[in-house]
Parts: C-alpha cells; sequence; structure tokens
C-alpha cells in the first residue's frame, strides 16, 4: 500500500474532494484547466536555485547521451571495421542493445522510483554512467586478445553490456527527473519549466549530433598530446555524465512523499496501481495518449526524412539531417513560445491547436517532397505545433499525478512510448515504398487530425 496519498493538490476553492482527498474522476477540471495566476516567462524558473541546478545537470546529462551514440559509432569504426565492409550491422545491434531496456524496463524504473528519494536516482545514475564510460577504454584494452563468442569478439560483447547497463540507468533517471520538476518548481511556473526542459532537450539532440563528432576529436587530439592516446572520446563523455551528477547533488529538494517499500514480488502491484490510476482519470491518460502519438510522428518523420532527402534535388540523401534540424528548431522556438505565452491558454486547447497545426502540416508537406525550403517551412512549423502538444500535455500530468504515483506514471509513459516507438521506425519505411511518401503524409496529417480532435473531445467530455 501505498504510506501517503498526496492530499495537497491543488483544486478550486469549493470543489468537493473524491476518495482519499483526491478530485474524482469527473472533478478533474479542478486540476487541469482553471488555472490559477500563472507567472510570465521563465524569470521565475531561473530564479529557482534548485531548478536552476536540475537544468545544469540534465543540459551536461542530456548532451553526454547523445554524444555517447557518436563515441560508440567512432569506437566501432576505429576497432571493428572491416576493409570493404559495411559497419552498419555493428551499429543496429549498438542500437538494439540501447533499446531493449526502454521497452523493457521503464515502467519497472518508475515504480521504483516512487520508492526512492529523487535526487540520489538522478545522482546515481549519472555518476554510474560516467563510471562506465570512463572505464569502458580500459575494458575494451583488456578484452582484445580474448578472441570471439561464435563470430562476434568478446571486446564488442562488452561494449553491447556496457550499453545495455547506459541505457538500463536512463530509465531510471528519466522518470527521476519528470517527476523531480513539480517537486522544485511551484505549479504556476511548471509550464516555463517544461518549455526549458524541451527547450534544452532538443538543443542537446540539434548540438549533440552535430559537434559530437569534431569535440570527440579534439578530445583525442589533447589527450594524445598529454601523453594518453584514445582515451579522450570517453573520458569526454564520462566526465560529462560526472559534472551532471555532480551539479545534482546541489539540489536541496523539499521532503519527498514517497511509496512505502513493498517486497519484491508486489512490484507487479505497484505496477498494475499505476494502470488503475490512468484507467480512473481520464485527463492523464488522454495527455499520455497524445504524447505517445506526437512521439510516433516524430520517429517516422526520423526514417522518412532520409528518402525526402532523396527526391528534393538541391540537396543529397546524407544531408537529411538539415531536414530533422528545421524540425528540431521549430520544436525549440515553439518551446519559448509556449514558456513565455502558454500560460495565457487552456492547456487542452493548446494540445487541439498543435494537433491541428501538426495535421495540416504533414499535408501540406505532401505537396512539397521535391522542394527544399517548403519543406524546410512546414517542418519547422511541425516542430513548433509538436511544442503545443508536448509542453501543456508533460505538464499536465505532472500537475494531477500524486506525489507517490509520478514514478509509476512517467515510467509507465516512457514505457508506452518507447514500445510505440518501434512501429513507425520499423514500419515507415516498408510503406513509404508500397504507397509513396507523399501519401504516407497525406495518411499522417489524417491520423494526427482525427487523433487530436477525439482526445481533445474525450479530454473536454470528462470536465463535464
Amino acid at each position: 500500500m501505498l504510506r501517503e496519498v498526496e492530499s495537497n493538490s491543488p483544486t478550486v476553492e469549493g470543489t468537493p474532494r473524491g476518495v482519499n482527498g483526491l478530485a474524482s474522476p469527473g472533478q478533474e477540471v479542478s486540476a487541469i484547466d482553471i488555472q490559477a495566476p500563472e507567472n510570465e516567462g521563465f524569470a521565475a524558473v531561473l530564479a529557482n536555485r534548485n531548478f536552476l541546478t536540475l537544468w545544469l545537470g540534465q543540459l551536461f546529462s542530456q548532451l553526454a547521451d547523445k554524444i555517447y551514440l557518436v563515441l560508440m559509432i567512432a569506437i566501432i569504426s576505429s576497432q571493428f571495421e572491416e576493409p570493404g565492409q559495411t559497419i552498419s550491422g555493428w551499429v543496429a545491434a549498438v542500437m538494439i542493445a540501447f533499446t531493449i531496456p526502454a521497452v523493457l524496463f521503464g515502467a519497472l524504473a518508475g515504480v521504483f522510483v516512487d520508492r526512492w528519494p529523487k535526487r540520489a536516482v538522478l545522482v546515481l545514475s549519472n555518476l554510474l554512467r560516467g563510471g562506465l564510460v570512463v572505464l569502458l577504454p580500459l575494458g575494451l584494452w583488456l578484452t582484445q586478445g580474448w578472441g570471439q563468442i561464435g563470430a562476434v569478439p568478446v571486446s564488442f560483447l562488452l561494449l553491447l553490456a556496457v550499453t545495455l547497463a547506459m541505457s538500463t540507468l536512463t530509465q531510471f533517471f528519466a522518470p527521476a527527473e519528470q517527476a523531480i520538476i513539480p517537486v522544485l518548481v511551484d505549479r504556476s511556473d511548471l509550464l516555463s519549466a517544461n518549455s526549458l526542459y524541451t527547450t534544452t532537450m532538443m538543443a542537446a539532440v540539434i548540438v549533440g549530433f552535430a559537434v559530437g563528432e569534431p569535440l570527440l576529436g579534439l578530445s583525442d587530439r589533447l589527450m594524445t598530446a598529454l601523453g594518453v592516446s584514445h582515451h579522450g572520446p570517453a573520458l569526454l563523455v564520462g566526465l560529462s555524465y560526472l559534472t551532471a551528477g555532480a551539479c545534482l547533488i546541489a539540489i536541496t529538494p523539499p521532503p519527498e512523499t514517497l511509496a512505502s517499500p513493498r517486497d519484491l514480488a508486489q512490484i507487479w502491484t505497484d505496477i498494475r496501481d499505476g494502470l488503475d490510476y490512468l484507467k480512473g482519470h481520464a485527463q492523464v491518460r488522454v495527455a499520455i495518449l497524445q504524447l505517445v502519438l506526437l512521439s510516433c510522428v516524430f520517429a517516422a518523420l526520423a526514417v522518412l526524412a532520409v528518402r525526402l532527402a532523396e527526391l528534393i534535388p538541391t540537396i543529397r540523401a546524407s544531408q537529411f539531417g538539415f531536414l530533422l534540424a528545421a524540425g528540431g528548431v521549430g520544436l525549440a522556438v515553439g518551446a519559448l513560445f509556449v514558456g513565455n505565452f502558454g500560460q495565457r491558454f487552456l492547456k487542452r486547447y493548446l494540445s487541439l491547436a498543435g494537433a491541428l497545426g501538426l495535421a495540416l502540416s504533414l499535408i501540406a508537406l505532401a505537396w512539397t517532397t521535391e522542394q527544399l525550403w517548403p519543406s524546410i517551412v512546414l517542418l519547422a512549423l511541425i516542430g513548433w505545433s509538436g511544442s503545443l502538444v508536448a509542453i501543456p500535455m508533460q505538464t499536465l500530468i505532472q500537475q494531477n499525478t500524486p506525489k507517490d504515483m509520478r514514478g509509476k506514471v512517467f515510467g509507465l509513459q516512457n514505457n508506452f512510448i518507447n514500445i510505440a516507438l518501434t512501429l513507425p521506425l520499423a514500419l515507415a519505411s516498408l510503406v513509404e515504398t508500397s504507397v509513396g511518401l507523399s501519401n504516407v503524409f497525406l495518411g499522417l496529417g489524417v491520423l494526427v487530425g482525427v487523433g487530436g480532435v477525439v482526445t481533445w473531445y474525450i479530454a473536454d467530455t470528462a470536465l463535464r
């Protein structure tokens, strides 16, 4: 059983409470869309020392996450590539190893995050990841002469094992980070805090993938000049994680409401508690569905961007990153807009506007598949519209989930998203080959438009 159910969640004065002090599902209007006066912009959250510290830790951690994948490709190229052979098989194995924990352990990690102090989870997950990466060159050197198991070098199996461990630790870090934001930030500042969080995440994607290789090369040259050859890239990534952990140590959160410890046999009961909570709270459930749908669209675009670059005569297929960067810039700019002005609108109407904007932009993209600048503008609008869905819905979930349920709910959210991501990643290219890129964009646009309107209607109906 839970030791304490949150009893201080904001309600509208005079609104009766449901069981255990929580608003009943039909009364969720008190926690969703009737908003107290909110601060404008990022000034309040940046003045919050705890959140500022969390944000700095997130910055180093997110950059390390992105550069880690670049590091894996660099290690594979230098140690496992054979003349005349592609490294795509090695890279695919690493990506699969990175994905497996996200699918298997997302919900499970959320259960433990509810039981443990969030700061401890954030600090330890970063310190352990940093230690693994810093020690990786030594491990590869030690196992270099250990031969093979089957047709796979032992040193590559070590690389896969480290990647599995890194991804598993990330499954604990992600829900803990999402759950601690409403602990550190006033309810009225959550929208701005999540906007800054999203902006930083997208900036890390753009910057990490864009400058990852030059940074790794520079660190390698610096360490070689100091007499420590071939260890610079791993030290750079490892020190980024360690710096994130050091930043997060400085957070001083208020006392947390934790779920009471249970036997390991009760873990599935805890996961079921999270599912039951979603079943009984339509607003939170719909918000997660919208985030899952948005993630599927963005995952499909990540695959389809390669084909789009092939069709545009003025760029090469290898330059598809410019197209994705346009979407990332749009998402970051949209996040800045929501952070500064989103408090003036009801969250469910922001998400409806975002879903309709996504739908129209995707449909319009079907007619610009051979034109560079119109495609870039539309991809930026897709990113902008996505921010209108992602940030208000993430904020809504944080505001309306009891403190001792947040780990479970965010763990389930991450689990649903990670599972949903596999479908577009696996099917987008196959569907595009069968029906053509323009028809895929049309289909995605219709799906997003219908999904956005239906989920908005469900959420709106639940408030009546």
